[in-house]
Order: structure tokens, then C-alpha cells, then sequence
């Protein structure tokens, strides 16, 4: 079988650190290696299918797509085979070798030893070939390249320990065979029974037959019949009607979409007939991804035309802010040679991507009546859908409704108030929805600007997520209302405050006239402006930002990707009844500026800002506590 062309490799860091895994933490999941087998098999046939619709002669006589399972008792073998597109040396190496997903060492360095027992967490980035060595202690793989001679086969071996041995061989099948040597404790995979009953439960709904041998001997025992019998329902799952479909199906099928370990929270079947045909089934997920974070991971739909498999992540049919959404789309209105190119510039998909989103919109809102799920569902991808205001401005207040904060209702970090929650809250005479952005929950709750908020039980949003910023440039109003940063600009609380506080603000603004001149005198090109405030109950000062300038979340995230950030000079206002501004007011000279700085830089301080002379500051609150 082998040549002189065998040669021992080892596997990737990755792929070695995720075998351990496996082996030590899938024990009591580890029947799912056969679903993840024939998941494989199904989309190399589906490969095989879309690229014959060039050539017809890479199915070499060989037309109809199966997979096939065998086992031998006695040899204590498993083999899973397809004829589909198979692999050459190359594809082999890179495919076998390597896990080539981006951001998986990271992922799994991170994850602690606690968290390695948590076989959950395997599905957040799929075990694909890799689940063979959950059940196996060699695993054989004999595979050749559709359209290649019967001389470029490729044999691939390893006991999962660190290498593997990769030969050329003769194989005169396209298509891939994968043979499971069982381990002493995974003998009860080798029995007929069991595996009809697990490629049911996983692989029904797989389009692509899966076939089992069905032995018969005659009178003669030379007399052998061998039928091969679809053990699986093999029609497309979104074809068949919402009705004939079970949850348990349409389970089983996100499963082997999304190479997910756990269920799916929620899904959408839906069909489409009109100047668009097309079938759509969206999945929303219970766990995110390891890469939902990075921008060149894994995501988008699986894309068929007329039921051909064309695409499996296709981008173009969903907004970026709903990446974590899975599963199929089919179309009859595409030609079958569609590709990513040719997909940007289809006036049919960018119609089609208006109608996907617009139910992935609905079957999140739909989610959102359950309040315990969808808690579930925004801890894992809160933070991806806050992208989604800025990115798609037409569905603006749809996305807006299903946006979850912190508030000052509950005070806990927790995100789960909604805006129609705070609206419901709202005081009267309040027309406006209150938020406050920082770079932690506590420094959000703690923060000087509340002061008057909470003397007068008026509700605020409490926004840490580095994102919130962003978010809050586009998403400036909601049902009506505007939303405001209450660290920006004039506070005006409108209707809430009667005319005689409007009054004593204005009285005691214009009796201070001569100590913010002072104030602001003293410390010169730091501030734009001094003035007295009405925001503070407790605090001696705070700053505020002019009413368009980014604020402090903003620029610290631009200055740590490089950005130049232009310079602003806040705003400081002083609260005129506290004793740190009296004895201010009664000091002079040097005393009078060591003072004015230290109130100045506590306020930036207060609001997360960074000091330009930190040491200066020490200086001068050390000289002030020892006179």
C-alpha cells in the first residue's frame, strides 16, 4: 500500500492540545464522533456535487452520493466512507494537521483546567475529524482527489499522540474512508444496532443517503447476500414542511450546520414564493463562538441553489452585527455558478439579505418574551448586536428595542433593562432618555453626574461595554425619545425641574460669576470653561464634555490603536454649597490655585479621565493635608 513517499509529521500545537481535550473531557458525549464523521462525508459530497456541474467526468461513472458505514466485530473496527470530492497530499496535510480556524491557540490556552472538563465548550469551535480519537486509538484515513489518477491516493494514519504518517497509495475510488480502530471501552460503537440508532437521532436530516450493509447468508455458506440499506431519511430538512418537522430534528440539524455541541435557543423556518423564491432556516445559537471576535473568523450561511450545495459561510446574506446567526439558505432564483464575487453584486441578494435580516430581527424579538433566554442569549452576544445601530440604519429602532443596559432601577451590573422598560419608568414631564458611558460598571455608578439623578429618582442608563460609545453616537433616539449623555453639554432636565429651582440655578450662578472667573483664571488652558453646576448633591466638582466632542471611552480606545486623538479641553463645574468650593473661595494666592488644581484633577479622576502630571497633584494634596 505505502511508497517510498510515507512521511512522519507532527501535528500543529493546536491540534495536539485539542486531542487532549477530547480524549480527556468527551467521555460520557462521545457517540457524537459519528455524527461529526458523517456531517464531514455529507459536505464533501455536497463539494463534489457543485463543482461537477462543470465536469461531469469527476464522478468517474460513480454519480450517486452516499456515505457508507461498516464495522467488524472481530477486527473492533469502524469505517465511515463517502465518494465524494476527496482530498489530494496537500489538502490532506492542511486539513489533517492543522486546525486552520483563526484565534484557536489562543482559545484554548486560556481555557483553564476547569473549563477543559466542560465538554460544552468543544462546540464552540466543532470536533469535527478530530472527535475519531474520542472512540478510537488509530485512525486510518484512505482518501483520493475527484478527477486525479487512481495512482495519487493518499494514506493517513495516527494513534493521536503527537504525529501522524501520510503515504501515497493506489486507490481506485474518488472520496474519502475513515477507519476507527476501537479502543478496549468504545467496542459497543462495532454493533449494527447502534449505529442505525445514532444515525438517526444525529444524521437524518442529511440530504446525502447514509448506508448501512445488510448481511444475508444462504443455505450454502459460501451463499452470502450483501444489501445496502439508507438508514437515514435523506431529504434536505428545510424542504419539508415547518409541520412534518420535529424540534428534535431541527436540533439535530443545527448540530451538524453550526458543528455546535449544544442546542440552538431558537430557529426560523420559513419559505418565500413571490418575485424571490427561497428557503430560508436561521438558528440562533445558546453559546457564542471562541472567534466571534475576530473579523476574518468563520461565519455567515450555508448557501444551496436548487438544493446543490454552492457556499458554506456566505457572508453576503446577513449584516456583519448578526454573524452568531446559523444555518441554510436555499434559492431557486441563483444560477448554480454563483460566486462571492458574483454575490456582492446581486441585486437578488441584497434583497434577499433585507428579508433575512428583517427575520432574524423577528425571531430575536420573539426570543425577547422569554426574559430568562434572552438574559441568556445577551450575555453571550449582547456586545455584537450593539454594532447593529451603526451598521444598519433602517433597522435602527428594531435593533434598539432588543438593546438590554445596566440602570440605576436596579443598580446591578447586570444588562437587562430594556428602553421600553425605562420608558415605562419614565417621570412625567420627562422626555428624555438618560445615559452615562465609563469604562467600568462601578466607575458608571459611582460617578458625580448621578447626583442630582438620584435625588430626584430620575432613571439612568449605566454603560461600560467598550462599544457603548459607539453604540450611542447611533443610536440617538428611541420610540420617540432622545437619548442623552448627561456628562455632555448643559444639563437640561426640562419639565422635571420647577420654575423656582430654574430660578435659584440662575440666582446662584450669577452669584458666583466672580469665583469661576477666578477658578478659571487659575487654571488656565486646562479648561474651556468654569461654571457652576446643578448637577452635584455631594461632590465639590465634576467635568463635563462640550456637546460634540468624543468622549474619554472613545479616545482611550483610538490612542491604544494608534489613533491621533485631537485634543479637548473640558468643561468644569463647581457645586456652590459644598465646603471644599467655600474654602476655596475664602483662600488666596498659591493656596488658592494648589486648591483649584486638586479640585480640578479629582473631577477628572472622578470621570475615569487620566491626569497629565499625576506626581503634581500628590504634591499638592500632600501640602494641603499637612497645613
Amino acid at each position: 500500500m505505502t511508497s517510498a513517499q510515507e512521511q512522519t509529521l507532527g501535528f500543529q500545537t493546536e491540534v495536539k492540545q485539542l486531542l487532549h481535550l477530547m480524549i480527556n473531557s468527551l467521555y460520557s458525549n462521545r457517540e457524537i464522533f459519528l455524527r461529526e464523521l458523517i456531517s464531514n462525508s455529507a459536505d464533501a459530497c455536497d463539494k463534489l456535487r457543485y463543482r461537477a456541474l462543470e465536469s461531469d467526468a469527476l464522478y468517474e461513472g460513480d454519480p450517486e452520493l452516499r456515505v457508507e458505514i461498516e464495522f467488524d466485530k472481530d477486527a473492533r473496527t469502524v469505517t465511515v466512507r463517502d465518494n465524494g470530492i476527496g482530498m489530494n497530499r496537500e489538502d490532506v496535510i492542511a486539513n489533517l494537521g492543522t486546525i486552520a480556524r483563526s484565534g484557536t491557540a489562543e482559545f484554548l490556552k486560556q481555557m483553564s483546567g476547569e473549563q477543559q472538563k466542560d465538554a460544552r465548550l468543544i462546540g464552540q469551535f466543532g470536533v469535527g475529524f478530530y472527535s475519531g480519537f474520542i472512540v478510537a486509538d488509530e485512525v486510518v484515513v484512505r482518501t483520493r482527489l475527484a478527477g486525479t489518477a487512481q495512482d495519487q491516493g493518499v494514506e493517513w494514519r495516527s494513534k493521536g499522540e503527537g504525529e501522524f504518517t501520510i503515504a501515497d497509495i493506489e486507490r481506485a475510488e474518488h472520496g474519502t474512508e475513515i477507519v476507527l480502530h476501537l479502543k478496549e471501552d468504545a467496542l459497543e460503537f462495532a454493533d449494527e444496532h447502534r449505529l442505525k440508532a445514532l444515525v438517526r437521532k444525529y444524521s437524518d436530516h442529511i440530504e446525502v443517503p447514509v448506508r448501512m450493509p445488510t448481511v444475508q447468508e444462504g443455505e450454502d455458506d459460501t451463499d452470502v447476500t450483501v444489501t445496502w440499506e439508507t438508514v437515514n431519511e435523506a431529504q434536505a430538512l428545510w424542504v419539508r414542511p415547518r409541520t412534518e418537522v420535529s424540534d428534535d430534528e431541527y436540533k439535530a440539524f443545527y448540530k451538524h450546520v453550526a458543528h455546535d455541541f449544544s442546542d440552538p435557543l431558537t430557529w426560523s423556518h420559513n419559505k418565500v414564493e413571490g418575485k424571490l423564491e427561497y428557503t430560508s432556516l436561521l438558528y440562533v445559537p445558546s453559546r457564542a463562538p471562541f472567534d466571534l471576535y475576530q473579523r476574518e473568523g468563520a461565519r455567515g450561511l450555508k448557501l444551496y441553489v436548487q438544493r446543490v450545495f454552492i457556499i458554506d459561510d456566505a457572508e453576503q446574506f446577513l449584516p456583519l452585527y448578526l454573524r452568531f446567526v446559523k444555518g441554510v439558505v436555499d434559492s431557486n432564483d441563483l444560477s448554480l455558478n454563483v460566486s462571492r464575487e458574483i454575490l456582492q453584486q446581486d441585486p437578488q441578494v441584497e434583497k434577499m439579505k433585507g428579508a433575512l435580516t428583517k427575520r432574524a430581527l423577528d425571531m430575536l424579538g420573539k426570543l425577547s418574551k422569554d426574559s430568562e433566554t434572552y438574559q441568556n442569549f445577551w450575555t453571550q452576544f449582547g456586545s455584537v448586536l450593539k454594532e447593529g445601530p451603526a451598521e444598519d440604519h433602517g433597522n435602527r429602532e428594531k435593533i434598539g428595542g432588543l438593546l438590554r443596559f445596566a440602570s440605576t432601577h436596579t443598580d446591578s451590573a447586570v444588562q437587562d433593562q430594556s428602553l421600553a422598560d425605562y420608558i415605562s419608568r419614565m417621570q412625567e414631564g420627562q422626555q428624555t432618555i438618560y445615559y452615562i458611558i465609563a469604562d467600568s460598571f462601578n466607575a458608571a455608578r459611582h460617578s458625580p453626574h448621578l447626583e442630582i439623578f438620584r435625588k430626584k429618582g430620575i432613571e439612568v442608563l449605566l454603560l461600560s461595554d467598550r462599544i457603548d460609545e459607539w453604540l450611542m453616537t447611533h443610536l440617538t433616539e428611541f420610540d420617540g425619545k432622545s437619548l442623552v449623555d448627561i456628562t455632555r453639554g448643559d444639563l437640561d432636565l426640562g419639565e422635571i425641574d420647577s420654575e423656582e429651582e430654574k430660578q435659584a440655578q440662575q440666582e446662584s450662578a450669577k452669584a458666583k460669576e466672580g469665583l469661576a472667573e477666578r477658578f478659571r483664571e487659575a487654571l488656565g488652558d486646562q479648561v474651556q470653561e468654569v461654571r457652576v453646576t446643578h448637577r452635584l448633591t455631594e461632590s465639590p466638582a465634576c467635568v463635563v464634555l462640550p456637546e460634540n466632542e468624543m468622549g474619554y471611552q472613545m479616545r482611550r480606545l483610538m490612542e491604544a490603536a494608534g489613533q491621533p486623538v485631537p485634543e479637548v479641553k473640558p468643561i468644569l463645574e463647581f457645586n456652590p454649597e459644598h465646603a471644599l468650593v467655600s474654602r476655596l473661595e475664602s483662600s488666596e494666592g498659591e493656596a488658592f490655585t494648589d486648591l483649584a488644581h486638586v479640585l480640578f484633577d479629582q473631577a477628572v479622576i472622578a470621570e475615569g479621565g487620566q491626569l497629565d502630571d499625576p506626581a503634581a497633584y500628590v504634591r499638592r494634596l500632600n501640602a494641603m493635608l499637612t497645613h
